[in-house]
């Protein structure tokens, strides 16, 4: 039997609130004998400010580094918006990726069929949506240098950041995205800028390269303002999608609101040994924070990813997502998901009927 040992970061806002759903899921788990369960606690962001005077203190650091796996809940405190970038609650997120080279974020968008209502698109254009995007996370204008705000030679004010990817950055996102695709519909599109920016351009040379080595694959290439428009006219028309840090950003943030709701999409951070944080895609949203009405299922669906990325525990995995079927199935929802003739939870409610349908 597995021993999993995992480090939990529950963080700002509602991220206490629904790691507790998850971990709820996990020990059901551990007690129908499915692995062997070790968790331990550390601080991040806004709480770890106020006792630690730091975003990410060291001890949560080493917590990181020493477990098999993360579960995070949610940085965000708009008390700290004062601060510099470096010192804000949301530097802790960016310091893990970067000490633990979580360079890969997979962010998998799945619109379940009792949400294909909840949409902004229609449902004969939504229903049946199941894609992944594969977003590079530890290079691009996030992390390039030069960076930061000088003054020109005049003494006006210049804000700098600068967009750069290595030939070996590029390389490794790309094989993982290439992996994915041959294990699902076996259709891959790189979204790049290479059109104005030589960045780009080495990006969309570099992914045409890999794909030499993955001849069964089906590669096509997209601007980004083209993938943005037609991820809102025709979404299913994508499979696998492989960009940038930034551009991913800003991609997956769209397509989590084609799906009806952002409390349902999970998403992994791993690297090469496959050692991942896992998170909802959503924020601290700490205007209903301790009010019992965030929606759980992104972080169990977290779990869920978690247990087949990084343990290879597929059986588990699958009982998890069958679950949360049932669950929506039988109409039960929390605020966000809530639609004609469902019956109304809150996020330990909804946390509780998860548990009551792994069976």
């Amino acid at each position: 039997m597995k021993n999993l040992n995992l480090a939990v970061f529950s963080g700002d806002g509602i991220g206490p609130e629904i790691t507790t759903e998850a971990i709820k899921v996990l020990k059901k788990l551990a007690s129908m004998g499915h692995f062997d369960l070790c968790l331990e606690f550390g601080l991040v962001g806004g709480s770890a400010i106020k006792e630690k005077n730091t975003p990410l203190p060291t001890e949560t650091l080493k917590l990181a580094i020493d477990s098999d796996a993360i579960l995070f809940g949610a940085v965000g405190d708009n008390d700290f918006d004062h601060l510099p970038h470096k010192q804000r609650p949301e530097a802790a997120i960016l310091g893990l990726r970067k000490e633990l080279n979580l360079f890969a974020n997979l962010r998998p968008a799945v619109v379940f069929p009792e949400l294909a209502d909840s949409s902004s698109l229609k449902r004969d254009v939504i229903a049946g949506l199941d894609l992944i995007i594969v977003r590079e996370l530890t290079g691009d204008i996030y992390f390039g240098e030069p960076r930061g705000i000088k003054k020109n030679n005049l003494g006006e004010k210049v804000g700098i950041n600068t967009m750069v990817y290595s030939e070996s950055e590029i390389i490794r996102i790309a094989k993982i995205a290439f992996e994915i695709a041959r294990k699902r519909d076996k259709r891959l599109v790189s979204v790049d800028k290479a059109n104005v920016l030589e960045t780009m351009q080495l990006w969309r040379d570099t992914v045409t390269d890999v794909s030499k080595n993955y001849p069964d694959v089906s590669l096509s290439h997209m601007f980004v303002d083209n993938a943005a428009m037609q991820l809102a006219k025709n979404p299913k028309q994508f499979d696998v999608i492989l960009t940038g840090n930034i551009f991913g950003d800003i991609l997956s943030d769209e397509v989590s609101i084609l799906t009806g709701s952002i409390g349902m999409l999970p998403s992994a951070s791993i690297n090469e040994s496959k050692k991942g944080l896992f998170e909802p895609i959503h924020g601290s949203a700490p205007d209903i924070a301790g009010s019992n009405v965030a929606n759980p299922l992104a972080t169990i669906l977290s779990v869920s990813m978690m247990l087949r990325i990084t343990f290879d525990l597929d059986v588990s995995a699958d009982l998890i997502e069958n679950a949360v079927k049932k669950v929506l199935n039988n109409n039960i929802a929390t605020p966000d998901i809530c639609r004609s003739g469902s019956i109304k939870v809150g996020t330990s409610e909804m946390g509780d009927a998860v548990l009551k349908a792994m069976i």
